[in-house]
């Protein structure tokens, strides 16, 4: 017998080992292997999409640079170079300009734009990508400078052909800057383009790449699982069935270091016990189940698994939450074939997705709009396994990719230049249609692919370079590439296009180049060349030209022969420009201009300086009886009459000459003494020519000074409104007063109005002095008795102000003087100008109650048309015909006429110029109904006004 101590040890032995073999196989379970393999799935999958994220980050952020700074970068740029171009046309129109206002706002404009260009060139410097960008803008800016400069320095009267062509070659330097600015940011916008394709394409690649690595990875998992479970299960099942069938002398195979090695190696030992090994071996698999379970809830996959029949046999609550009905098609056991629910119902729509995404593998757009990625392992059973990914985010950052990339495709197809970008290899890599379109050829002739030579060739057999050859192209485009930099190169073209081409090198050893059609700019500016040195109206050279005309002519004289400045100024021109129009005013000027060109030589230089005066330079002359004989041919030749496209006109003419050098040594003397010359022939003879004599130039400047004295005098108001008595002689008192100008100038004394009044109306200043005495006028005649009227003169060209009806409405209005005790005297020639203008304007002051008197009848012409067209109240007769009435040669009967014919209209009558008893006693027998002149009063100021209605009409109508 065994001893019980013994025995006892016996059996404790066993009963360590297996406690220690049970702590040594938890480090190796079952469960362990699955929650590692599980784990590792899991982390595999959060790489994956940590990567795919990561990835469209970096693909978002090219795309925004590509889009935010390329593009805008490119778009200012042109900014740039359309703001220098505008403040060139803008020079150009200041230089042909000679009125201060027009030139202050030009160089106003010229102002804005450079600030315009400058702003436009800091934000294509802030959105380039590239330091040549940088370095480029920063020469774009120093040129701009540069010629602004030169610009602000230039002086178009003295100006040089140097300074000229100095200005245009800076101005040449700024649009090569810019062009090659535009050139570098295009550049960097193709490069990111190309980048961020490959980068998308290589995104896209590594990821399908992982995808499938990971797919393959999970599969292998899970057969090595299914491999190390189901082997000892096996061995296990059929030993446990030769144990439960009673064959228990069977052997039993050796297991692993898990749980089922131990089961085997303890059903050996422990046969008595082996319902209690195997309800443990149940709880240890339905352990390792939940494991399962739970990694499979808490992935952020969808996983379906799907058996040999077609049935969904697990899915965890990802894709319960993809798919609607999915929970209650397990229940049912429905297949994939077999979709439950009817065909209306919300379950039947989300299985039908379901069952589309299990379907296959690869990416799926759902009916709400996401999208999935589906990945397919099958499995031992016949079944698969069914990873869905939503990937909605990773399709709309692609779906703006693509956006973004036809959008670049739009800008280059919509570029006003043509490019072509070729590789290191001088092959095609980027055509856009502008190239087609320049040269005209048609789509798919220039593809990608084709080499530089192969390009020109398709140009040469489109007929663009006729006379040309291959070679000959390659040349001409190679003489372009001077000490190692390209230069604009310019093609004309055999339609009469001009092409400017235009390359740079790429930083891959390839070149962009661009072709821009510069035809229109060509035209522009050979235009603006001209016309700054010529005249827009008639083409004659104008200030600068002639400048440069008179100083060769100076270079010329002292070694061969004198010349002469000549100054041609048209009479009367004024008159026929308000009277006819301006257009018919311009065809006079030009048909000038053609009689004055054709009376000189060609050595000679006509030259238009402005309005109505022309200048001649007549060189090679000995004598001044060579000027004289030129001058007479000129009053001859442009003296007679112009048949114009709609009226007939006669002009005179009026020449002052001076000879050079004589007269003065260089040119703005010249024309200065011719100025002078002009001035005293218009004064003294019209029609005629007159010589520079030194005296003239001193008459010249006393009326300088008068102008300077007269706008003085109208900005300080230091003019005085006298009035004299119109005499009613119905009434025998005094019905009113005229209102007279009168400038008593604080060293010369009272300067005669018919000496100051002709050159306020030259100067422009007869409108505001006009309407200065209208006010005053106005706010004096407040003051007297109620029936006394005001008569005040409106000049023709105050008359012809669009200003006026508004001037009397203002005064009226500020003074509060009735209209019926206001009236306006105004000449025959106001008449004249525009008849349908003038009948409005009458009208216009007839409705706020003034009454219109003519002034000066008689001694115009046409007055009894007049008389019968134009709404007057009253007739003046002109004091020339007064002062003759009681000499017996015609004037009484006159006088009697025009009374008569004033009373057959319902006209008043006021004779002027009355001064004796008899005059006024003539007067009154032939019926005049108001007289005024020196026999009732002088003109008065203000302060004696009372006094003369005092003394005429009592002291009950004296000025209260």
């Amino acid at each position: 017998m065994r001893d019980p101590d013994t025995a006892a040890d016996g059996y404790e032995q066993p009963r360590q080992g297996r406690a220690a073999r049970r702590t040594f196989g938890l480090t190796t379970t079952i469960r362990g292997r699955i929650f590692v393999a599980f784990l590792g799935m899991s982390l595999l999958s959060g790489a994956l999409g940590l990567y795919a994220v990561i990835a469209i980050s970096h693909i978002g952020t090219l795309i925004n640079r590509t889009y935010d700074e390329s593009l805008m970068s490119i778009n200012y740029a042109r900014a740039t170079a359309a703001d220098f171009a505008k403040m060139r046309m803008a020079f150009a129109r200041r230089i042909s300009r000679h009125g201060a206002a027009e030139t202050a706002k030009l160089d106003a404009e010229i102002a804005e734009l450079s600030t315009t260009l400058a702003e436009d060139l800091t934000i294509a410097v802030e959105r380039s990508q590239s330091d040549r960008a940088v370095r480029t803008a920063g020469a774009v800016q120093a040129a701009v400078a540069a010629w602004e400069e030169m610009r602000r320095t230039f002086d178009p009267a003295t100006a040089r052909p140097e300074r000229w062509d100095a200005l245009d070659q800076q101005a040449s330097v700024v649009d090569n800057q810019i062009d090659l600015l535009v050139n570098h940011t295009a550049g960097d916008g193709f490069t990111f383009r190309q980048a961020a394709r490959t980068l998308v394409a290589w995104e896209m690649r590594l990821n399908a790449i992982a995808a499938a690595l990971a797919i393959v990875t999970c599969a292998l998992i899970a057969w090595l699982l299914h491999r190390r479970i189901s082997g000892p299960l096996a061995a296990a099942s059929a030993a446990a069935e030769r144990i439960a069938s009673g064959r228990l002398e069977d052997r039993i195979p050796a297991g692993g270091r898990d749980e089922l090695g131990s089961l085997l190696q303890s059903m050996a030992a422990m046969r008595d016990n082996i319902r209690a090994m195997m309800a443990r071996e149940v709880s240890q698999r339905r352990r390792a189940e939940a494991l399962v379970t739970d990694a499979l809830q808490t992935s952020r996959e969808a996983v379906v698994i799907v058996d040999a029949a077609g049935r969904i046999a697990l899915a965890n609550d990802q894709a319960l939450h993809f798919f609607d009905g999915l929970e209650a098609a397990m229940e049912a056991g429905t297949r994939l074939d077999m979709p439950a629910g009817g065909p209306e119902s919300a379950e039947a729509e989300g299985l039908a997705d379901c069952f589309r995404a299990l379907a296959r593998d690869g990416d799926l757009r759902l009916d709400d709009g996401r999208w999935l990625r589906v990945s397919r392992s099958a499995t031992q059973q016949g079944g698969f396994i069914a990873v869905c990914s939503d990937i909605s985010l990773l399709k709309e950052q692609e779906d703006r990719l693509r956006q973004t990339n036809l959008r670049l495709d739009a800008a280059l197809d919509n570029m006003s230049q043509g490019l072509c970008l070729y590789d290191a290899q001088d092959r095609l890599m980027v055509v856009n249609r502008r190239y087609g379109e320049i040269y005209g050829l048609p789509p798919r002739v220039v593809v990608p692919g084709m080499t530089a030579v192969e390009v020109l060739s398709a140009s040469l057999a489109a007929g663009n370079h006729p006379g040309c050859d291959l070679d000959t192209l390659i040349r001409q485009q190679g003489e372009s590439y001077l000490n190692g930099v390209w230069r604009t190169h310019f093609q004309e073209l055999a339609n009469g296009r001009i092409v400017a081409i235009d390359r740079r090198q790429t930083a891959d050893g390839g070149f962009v180049a661009t072709y821009e059609d510069v035809t229109e700019r060509r035209r522009a500016e050979a235009r603006i060349a001209f016309l700054a040195h010529h005249d827009m109206l008639t083409g004659l050279p104008n200030r600068v030209a002639l400048s440069q005309h008179i100083e060769a002519a100076m270079a010329q004289a002292g070694r061969e022969h004198g010349f002469a400045v000549f100054a041609v100024d048209l009479d009367d021109f004024r008159p026929v420009n308000e009277t006819l129009g301006h257009g018919v005013g311009d065809e006079l000027l030009a048909a000038v201009a053609n009689r004055l060109t054709a009376c000189v030589r060609e050595i000679d230089c006509v030259a238009r300086l402005g309005a109505d005066e022309f200048i001649i330079v007549q060189r090679g002359i000995d004598r001044p009886e060579d000027a004289a004989v030129l001058a007479r041919r000129i009053i001859e030749v442009v003296g007679a009459p112009y048949s114009l496209s709609s009226h007939e006109i006669s002009v005179g003419l009026t020449i002052g000459i001076t000879l050079a050098p004589g007269d003065g040594s260089g040119g703005e003397k010249l024309l200065k003494n011719v100025e002078v010359a002009l001035d005293r022939g218009k004064a003294e003879a019209r029609g005629s020519f007159r010589f520079f004599e030194p005296e003239m130039d001193a008459r010249l400047q006393a009326r300088r000074v008068l102008e300077r004295d007269l706008r003085d005098a109208l900005s300080r108001e230091a003019f005085e409104v006298y009035y004299q008595p119109i005499y009613s002689l119905d009434t025998d008192r005094i019905c009113g007063f005229e209102a007279l100008l009168r400038w008593n100038h604080p060293q010369r004394g009272f300067i005669s109005p018919a000496e100051f009044i002709p050159i306020a109306e030259e100067l422009g200043l007869i409108v505001p002095l006009g309407e200065w005495v209208l006010r005053q006028a106005c706010e004096e005649a407040t003051r007297w008795p109620d029936g006394l009227k005001v008569a005040v003169n409106v000049s023709a060209v105050q008359f012809t102000s669009a200003s006026l009806v508004t001037a009397v409405r203002e005064a009226l209005r500020w003074t509060g003087l009735p209209g019926r005790r206001l009236e306006l005297e105004i000449t025959e020639s106001v008449l004249v100008a525009n008849p349908g203008a003038t009948t409005a304007i009458l009208h216009s002051l007839k409705a706020l109650g003034v009454r219109v008197a003519m002034d000066d009848f008689g001694t115009g012409y046409s007055s009894l048309s007049y008389l019968r067209s134009f709404p007057f109240d009253k007739i003046k007769i002109d004091q020339s015909f007064v002062r003759d009435l009681c000499i017996k040669d015609g004037t009484d009967f006159i006088v009697r006429a025009v009374i008569g014919l004033g009373a057959s209209l319902g006209m008043t009558t006021t004779a002027e110029g009355v001064e004796t008893e008899a005059q006024l006693a003539q007067l009154r027998a032939e019926g005049c109904d108001e007289v005024q002149g020196y026999l009732f009063s002088r003109p008065v100021p203000v302060s004696e006004v009372a006094a003369v209605i005092l003394r005429w009409n009592g002291a009950s109508r004296a000025i209260a």
